[in-house]
């Protein structure tokens, strides 16, 4: 929520190409953590019906390079759904595009839903807590009611176990969560593994996973949590590390440099995985699964790819020509404060003649000015293709 004046008019205020106006949080869910952190400047948006901070009014590229080279905090507005039961698995295979059953416990898994025509309606990380039993974090959307609807005539139970998502994200995350969790951590925690541990007391599911490229970790409370004593847990455990609390303002710009899709802003129902570059996540050998025929049919090329430009700032509005003819539009821009140009999604209006044959083409970027830049269309993500920073096997040079 904006900060407003007093008349009855809403005050209108443009961040970038977003405008902000006063809301009603009726029917919107606050984060239990909110009163942990909100000032007169705090500016909420809405993701998954939940309301989480965008800006408290602090320097954000001051908290990006915190986040590169220290570690950093958020309350992020995620919402984990609890799938448990002896047709669990059953229930998962029909509504993800790639294989469930071989996902062992306490490990994590990128999985993709689509709709009987093939375009994706939701994507998350499903993570197995027992062999019938997991949790998937859905991204923006709703999806609880889509899994009740598939789970017809299956021995399921889908729920929502009010759980609210905080992420230390940075370098120096694991060396937060060791003094959080009193070394409980074990050395083979490893990039998409997860487990439940004791932070101040409370039992907690924490996953090796996070939204920004970086490495770090997700803790995922539950309707019984003390969540003020959390909070204060970890804020203290951080403090040796040097710990801020940041929004989305800082996570947002991470995320784009890290090839990191959002739901309902790069990617929605209109997009096969394919034309979002999330071929690899869709398993044609399974036999049955929502979507799969229409998928088998599917262009397979790819129509959403990397931007840079070393003059402007690619943001949503923008829009991407070949010469005169307008050939895609921005889905997300920004400025790299890493690789010191403008980055961004482009989403093309058609596929290529091939997978790969917009890439490495020199186009003109319209910027939401009217200007014309030149630039360049690279493959996702902008740097890091092979994850390594988040796996933490290497240190990026910053």
């Amino acid at each position: 929520m904006a900060p407003t004046n007093s008349s009855d008019t809403p005050e209108i205020v443009h961040a970038k190409s977003h405008p902000i106006v006063r809301i009603n949080s009726k029917r919107l869910e606050h984060s239990p953590y909110v009163d942990k952190y909100a000032n007169e400047q705090t500016i909420f948006a809405i993701y998954a019906k939940r309301l989480y901070p965008v800006s408290l009014g602090e320097d954000v590229i001051e908290h990006y390079w915190k986040l590169r080279r220290d570690v950093m905090l958020y309350d992020t507005p995620e919402k984990p759904i609890d799938i448990q039961g002896p047709d669990a698995v059953a229930l998962l295979e029909r509504v993800f595009t790639r294989r469930i059953d071989d996902l062992k416990t306490w490990r994590a898994r990128y999985a993709i839903a689509c709709t009987p025509q093939g375009g994706i309606i939701m994507d998350g990380v499903l993570i197995r807590l027992a062999e019938d039993h997991f949790w998937y974090v859905e991204a923006n959307g709703e999806f609880e009611s889509w899994l009740m609807a598939y789970a017809d005539g299956l021995d399921v139970t889908v729920s929502d176990p009010k759980s609210r998502v905080l992420q230390i994200q940075g370098p120096r995350a694991l060396d937060v969560l060791a003094d959080a969790t009193n070394g409980q951590v074990p050395d083979n925690f490893a990039y998409f593994h997860a487990g439940m541990f004791e932070l101040g007391g409370q039992e907690v599911l924490v996953s090796r996973t996070g939204w920004t490229g970086e490495m770090g970790v997700e803790i995922y409370g539950n309707r019984n949590l003390d969540h003020s004593a959390l909070w204060d847990h970890i804020i203290e455990s951080g403090k040796a590390h040097g710990m801020a609390f940041g929004t989305g303002g800082s996570m947002g710009l991470r995320r784009v440099e890290a090839g990191i899709l959002d739901y309902d802003t790069d990617i929605d129902s209109s997009m096969t995985p394919y034309a979002a570059g999330l071929g690899d996540f869709v398993d044609l050998s399974k036999t049955e699964f929502v979507g799969r025929e229409a998928l088998f049919n599917a262009d397979k090329n790819r129509r959403l790819f990397g931007l840079v430009t070393a003059s402007g700032i690619p943001r949503v509005g923008s829009t991407v020509l070949d010469g005169d003819k307008k050939v895609g539009n921005m889905k997300v821009g920004d400025w790299s404060p890493t690789l010191e140009k403008g980055i961004g999604y482009v989403l093309f209006d058609q596929s290529g003649a091939s997978q790969d044959s917009w890439l490495g083409q020199s186009l003109t970027l319209c910027d939401i000015e009217g200007e014309h830049h030149d630039c360049e269309i690279v493959s996702l993500p902008f740097y890091d293709a092979d994850k390594k920073i988040p796996r933490g096997l290497e240190v990026a040079e910053i």
